[in-house]
């Protein structure tokens, strides 16, 4: 991991040096850096990275304007770090296709632990896919053709009796396909707030602080982060809610957390 690229667009130098020398103590030597957005693009077309730490409020062009542009070359994680904190900038970072959001000013230590729990995440989901396709690609003509053949009829064979559909009238969410069905339409559900919803789903009437579901759905190693919780769980009620800033499924239990009713709560009045 260590040896992973990392590329730091950021125009205040002092900053940008001060995150470079912190990411160079905790041992990466790979360490990249940008002053704008120009640069940022040269450099994402040059080099493969592996994390971008990258400002929002850049000279020229913003973070959020270039960052669907480093997308189309790259998967890596994007953390975006700005001054800007208000939950519809956060959710902007987050539709644009960054996978953390962390505002100014911040700990140079807790952004280098980000930075881990991201290549962590990262390199392991690379090696399973290149493992995947080592195992495909060392079998015989024959054999590769027989493991399609067999996975077709696996997929066409699948019932819904057999999956894992978990069905609250309005929306259904099927595990197996990965799928969100939202009164009778399917529904775009990014990675994390389907894992999100899902974790939800699977535990109904039961109330989880934003502590409990950043270490279930985040993992242990996280560093926990409370508005990663709620800009996520304000995407799922965007998609399942008729009225979203009325939740009728999910719901905030005042002082308490979140939970996901199994039947929806009757509106007032």
């Amino acid at each position: 991991m260590q040896q992973a690229h990392i590329l730091i667009v950021e125009d205040e130098l002092a900053l940008q040096k001060l995150v470079v020398t912190v990411l160079n103590k905790e041992g990466f030597v790979n360490v990249h850096t940008a002053s704008n957005a120009e640069e940022a693009l040269l450099i994402n077309e040059q080099i493969q990275l592996h994390c971008i730490i990258l400002d929002v409020m850049l000279p020229g062009r913003s973070g959020f304007e270039i960052a669907p542009l480093l997308r189309l070359k790259t998967e890596a994680p994007i953390l975006f770090v700005t001054a800007r904190t208000t939950d519809l900038d956060k959710l902007t970072g987050f539709a644009l296709g960054g996978d953390d959001y962390m505002t100014k000013p911040f700990n140079p230590l807790e952004l280098a632990a980000r930075v881990k729990v991201q290549l962590k995440r990262h390199l392991s989901y690379q090696q399973a896919i290149q493992h995947a396709q080592g195992s495909v690609d060392s079998l015989s003509k024959h054999d590769r053709a027989a493991l399609e053949s067999i996975n077709e009829e696996r997929t066409s064979y699948t019932s819904q009796s057999t999956r894992d559909i978990y069905d609250f009238g309005r929306f259904q969410v099927d595990e197996q396909a990965g799928e969100l069905i939202v009164a009778g339409q399917s529904m775009d559900c990014p990675a994390m707030v389907f894992q999100l919803l899902l974790y939800l789903c699977k535990h109904p009437n039961r109330i989880f602080s934003k502590g409990e579901l950043y270490e279930q759905v985040w993992g242990l190693d996280a560093v926990k982060d409370d508005n990663t919780v709620m800009v996520h769980i304000h995407r799922i009620r965007e998609r399942i809610e008729e009225m979203p800033s009325e939740p009728s499924y999910l719901v905030t239990v005042r002082g308490m957390g979140y939970k996901l009713l199994s039947r929806p709560k009757r509106k007032e009045g």
